[in-house]
């Protein structure tokens, strides 16, 4: 009879561990004394759905201290979502004590979009100063400017979802940094005037469209960079040296070549006048043996040939004189 008690008592023990480790009776008796209405087959089907009754009831008990009016419903249904619960219901409670209009529909959704909505409410009460980094621009004179800003931005709530983030604020503020240095007839204007760049850059409502609004936009520092006109211009005298260069090359090559085609017809025609040199002794000896010369005729032509041929070598000498005067006078 003891024994049959004792199995009896294990038996009741061992289901109840495996009752108390479903259900969750703990977080209910929470839940009742916080005020919060839930059952515990409500529990029970949570863990059914793979719910952690945890991370849905106790953000509903904060929920329901701080005065808010959500329904377990959609806390599950955001959850299921891939939402985080206890986020959106802590910028529900910053939301609701800055008195700042936000909805759990509208804090759902953007936390589904993958912003920290939490961080949004904290950003509308505190604006974030967002630094960009060196941005280089050049004035109408040449001169380069190194500017870095400071943009103080708030969130806006209703375009965080489907709004541009800081990345696109960063580049439009870049943005109108250059184009007012950009025209700017000096680098001096913009020295003197930092604050020029500030008015022109909010001018443009570089916000639209973004998750924030702009309430500031302050010139952190201003440096002077290179002269990149005066660079500029060195860079085109060079290129303008090397195209000269180049064309004096072309037109030197051009000239070589043309010389070597000259030397080569004057090597052609020298061969052609030897060649015809050869052929006058023929040409002699063949009119003696047809009698059309006779030999005085051949003796005048000798001596007219011989004159000739002194007379080139006396201008020879004469020309080579011509070009080395130095020489002729220490013979003399």
């Amino acid at each position: 009879m003891v024994i049959e008690l004792s199995i009896v008592l294990l038996v009741l023990v061992a289901f109840l561990v495996v009752v108390l480790s479903f259900v969750p009776v703990g977080l209910w008796i929470s839940a009742v004394a916080a005020g919060v209405r839930v059952s515990i087959v409500t529990l029970i089907g949570m863990r059914l759905r793979r719910v952690p009754p945890a991370q849905i009831i106790l953000p509903l008990i904060k929920a329901e201290k701080a005065g808010l009016d959500v329904s377990i419903d959609k806390l599950e249904a955001h959850y299921l979502a891939g939402g985080n619960v206890d986020r959106v219901v802590d910028a529900l409670i910053a939301a609701h004590r800055a008195q700042i209009n936000l909805t759990f529909e509208r804090a759902a959704a953007i936390d589904l979009a993958g912003r920290d909505v939490l961080e949004a409410v904290q950003m509308s009460v505190n604006p974030k100063v967002i630094e960009t980094p060196v941005i280089s621009a050049v004035a109408k004179d040449g001169i380069e400017l190194k500017v870095k800003a400071r943009v103080t931005v708030r969130a806006n709530i209703d375009r965080l979802v489907g709004g541009a983030g800081e990345p696109t604020v960063i580049a439009r503020v870049g943005e109108g940094i250059v184009t007012t240095v950009g025209s700017s007839d000096s680098h001096k204007d913009v020295l003197e005037n930092p604050d020029k760049i500030s008015a022109t850059v909010l001018a443009k409502g570089l916000d639209a469209g973004t998750a924030f609004e702009i309430l500031s936009i302050d010139i952190a520092d201003v440096d002077v960079g290179r002269n990149i006109g005066a660079q500029l211009q060195m860079d085109q005298a060079e290129a303008d040296k090397n195209i000269a260069q180049a064309k004096a090359a072309e037109r030197q090559f051009a000239a070589q070549a043309r010389e070597q085609e000259m030397r080569a017809q004057v090597e052609e025609m020298r061969a052609r006048v030897v060649e015809a040199e050869a052929e006058v002794p023929k040409a002699i000896a063949q009119a003696l043996r047809e009698g059309r010369i006779g030999a005085l005729d051949y003796f005048m032509l000798r001596n007219l040939m011989a004159d000739t041929e002194m007379r080139e070598s006396v201008a020879r000498e004469g020309k080579q004189d011509e070009e080395e005067p130095g020489k002729t006078g220490g013979g003399s």
